[in-house]
């Protein structure tokens, strides 16, 4: 097929008005949705009604998919730099030449350095398999996804107790008496059917305890609020598994029969007491006793949450951990109201999705990060980008040429920018995929712009979970520029590379009839409902005898066996943050419930509702430093300062600063957001490579700031 041949052209009748099921894709969650097109304009976009506990229900970013479908304000042909990086000087180009430029530059790094040398981010989610088998046909590694900014502290923690990475639980918070959130603000970064569930849980009588150092939505719902100082929380932690041994409130069956290391754990934390974190984290420790044993009293259906986003210090990983033990000690593991295990196509009975990459040779080259061979505590599967950049500067362990940013931006998601844009004038390759002109697409070589998530149809995914089953996203109306799917962009980059063999498929359907062998699914189903499950109803593992654990001991580990070899502490002492000095604040940031990180900050309605941030500061340092609620500041950190507005508020800790993140975008060809608010990250100068030793994520809450009137 021409490149320029439009490969997602609909085949079905335009006229009249139809519905299609699929999964929106204005953020990372991708709930399930009903799209209504008429005479091939989709006109309305609601939850997919047949989905029980999502029902008809979407948040305002999903309501405000139309406005991004029907923006212009978006990459609308495939463009080629004919400037400096970043200069703003493009050309436009047919499909044909830029893909014919981008395989030129592949072929030529393959030939120089192999095809290791080729590395991939993206947002990770349900369709990794298709970037993966790309780079896997390539005999490239290095796959990297968001998690170093995210989750890899809470994934990496889960894997430590329990054997399988933080996917491999669901929260059955509908059922829960007690959650209890760490900074997991579950009403504004929000997944639709959880904060539905969180609030049918607190009608029906359910508490909520909810820790963080700023006032969140989730704050104003829970039944007890704990404002606490910056990277403090793991000392709260502590002293919780404290009381709940020194007062012997543990599940004494569920441990003895499932669970390690219950003495080595209890001598750890004998000198955590409630009146030693009273001094850590200004939590009266009488409340720290009462909340145990108020906990206690509703377990097992109780749900420390583990966190969400988990990229914030360097104890961060112990927090995750010690949220799990948690859970463990409360019997609240595969039984109702606590966490249930994620249940696989095989728990059911059934043959997952088939591998694009199945029978590809395998890769022999060791990830350039590391992990798996210098890191074998980590999970190597979605690596840690972050280690990328030194292996790009220095040519360590062996030379990195090319590097291809599909749906990711990671000079707006990691530290220190400017850092990370002089190493990537190292790269003979920077390739941006994008439905939207992020930073690190303004400073690549070239953008092809992917269709919206409307437009296109995506490869099949499967979803684990007490139902397992099959989802699908379905394309809904033809684009309306000169777009293409992600799908149709990898296999046409493979054929230019003499790799097309791997990728031989000419529709969608092809792959989704490959991809669907042996699963007793065909296309017809999914396409009538949106998703499959090969369960009618939750598969449930016996307590007393049928659990099943994937670590090295087959017990949960409270003392990891997989840590302890590696020559890690399954508990570290608490380390204390450094002492600030008067004017100073750490920086905290989150996000609200009408943007999704820095991808929606210029969509027509949610630029509306949320323009640009603020940076939030305790009155009491505010005005020692004469500063006003409103006032334009100047906020700097190592060397870098950016200039927004304040607010003054009683709702945040007086040692943190806070600022939504995701705005002062520096895109001109974005509008309505261009120069609106703070760019936090710009603020972490000297952080690229700051994280957590044993969990991996960043340490973007350990950034100082100073903060002073705007002359």
């Amino acid at each position: 097929m021409p490149a320029d041949k439009a490969p997602n052209a609909l085949g079905v009748e335009q006229s009249g008005r139809r519905t299609v099921n699929s999964l929106c894709g204005m953020c990372a969650v991708r709930c399930p949705i009903e799209v209504e097109v008429e005479n091939g304009r989709a006109v309305w976009i609601q939850g997919n009604s047949k989905d029980k506990a999502m029902g008809t229900s979407l948040c305002a970013k999903g309501a405000a998919g139309l406005a991004f479908e029907y923006d212009d304000q978006r990459p609308q042909q495939p463009l080629i730099r004919s400037g400096p990086r970043g200069s703003g000087q493009w050309r436009r180009a047919s499909w044909d030449e830029a893909l014919d430029y981008v395989a030129k530059g592949l072929k030529e790094v393959m030939d120089e350095m192999g095809g290791k040398a080729v590395a991939l981010s993206d947002r990770g989610g349900p369709f990794p398999d298709l970037t993966k088998s790309f780079l896997k046909a390539l005999g490239s590694p290095n796959y990297f996804n968001h998690d170093c900014t995210c989750a890899r502290n809470v994934h990496h923690a889960c894997r430590s107790v329990f054997g399988w990475g933080r996917k491999g639980f669901n929260y059955d918070i509908k059922n829960c008496r007690h959650i209890v959130l760490i900074g997991r603000n579950l009403l504004e970064s929000l997944q639709v059917k959880e904060a539905k569930e969180f609030m049918d849980a607190l009608d029906k009588g359910a508490k909520c305890t909810y820790i963080d150092v700023r006032a969140t939505t989730t704050a104003s719902k829970a039944t007890r609020f704990w404002q606490i100082p910056p990277n403090t929380e793991y000392a709260l932690n502590l002293a919780f598994i404290h009381q709940v041994l020194k007062e012997q409130l543990y599940d004494t069956q569920f441990v003895a029969r499932w669970v390690s290391g219950l003495d080595q754990l209890r001598a750890l934390v004998e000198t955590y007491t409630p009146q030693w974190a009273e001094a850590q984290t200004g939590v009266p420790a009488a409340e720290i006793i009462a909340f145990v044993r108020e906990v206690a009293a509703d377990a097992p259906k109780v749900i420390f949450h583990p966190g969400w986003m988990v990229a914030r210090h360097h104890q961060s990983f112990f927090t995750s951990r010690t949220s799990y033990i948690l859970n463990v000690l409360f019997g609240a593991i595969e039984t109702p109201g606590g966490l249930i295990i994620a249940k696989t196509p095989a728990d059911a009975g059934k043959k997952g999705l088939k591998s694009l990459g199945a029978g590809m040779p395998a890769v022999e080259a060791p990830r350039v990060d590391g992990i798996g061979s210098k890191y074998k505590h980590w999970d190597a599967e979605p690596g840690l980008l972050h280690l990328l950049y030194p292996a790009i500067e220095t040519g360590q362990p062996y030379p990195m040429g090319a590097y291809i940013a599909y749906r990711h931006d990671p000079l707006t998601a990691l530290p220190d920018p400017e850092a990370q844009l002089k190493i990537f004038d190292k790269l003979k390759l920077l390739v941006a995929i994008d439905v939207n002109y992020s930073l690190t697409a303004w400073h690549a070589d070239v953008i092809l712009p992917e269709s919206t998530y409307l437009e296109r149809a995506n490869i099949l995914a499967g979803k684990n979970g007490p139902k397992p089953g099959l989802i699908m996203r379905d394309q809904c109306i033809a684009p309306r520029s000169d777009s293409r799917p992600a799908w149709w962009i990898f296999k046409e980059l493979a054929a230019r590379l003499g790799l097309g063999q791997y990728f031989p498929y000419e529709t969608i359907e092809d792959i989704w009839r490959y991809q669907l062998e042996g699963t007793g699914v065909d296309i017809e189903t999914l396409r009538a409902k949106g998703s499959v499950a090969f369960a009618s109803q939750p598969i449930m593992w016996d307590r007393a005898e049928g659990l099943k654990f994937k670590t090295p001991s087959g017990k949960i580990e409270l003392i990891s066996e997989m840590l302890t070899k590696n020559g890690f502490e399954s508990l570290a002492p608490f380390d204390p943050p450094p002492p600030l000095e008067p004017g100073q604040f750490r920086l905290v940031f989150g996000r609200p419930a009408v943007h999704a990180h820095g991808q929606s900050q210029n969509n027509p309605l949610l630029h509306e509702l949320c323009p640009e941030n603020s940076l939030w500061l305790h009155p009491e340092p505010a005005k020692a430093l004469g500063l006003s609620d409103g006032d334009q500041v100047e906020v700097s950190s190592g060397g870098a300062t950016v200039q927004g507005r304040l607010t003054v508020t009683p709702w945040i800790h007086p040692q943190a600063g806070f600022m939504l993140h995701g705005f002062g975008q520096s895109v001109p060809w974005k509008m309505r957001s261009f120069n609106r608010g703070m760019a936090d990250q710009r603020l972490m100068r000297g952080l690229l490579t700051s994280y957590d030793p044993v969990g991996g994520g960043n340490n973007l809450t350990e950034c100082v700031i100073s903060v002073k009137k705007a002359g």
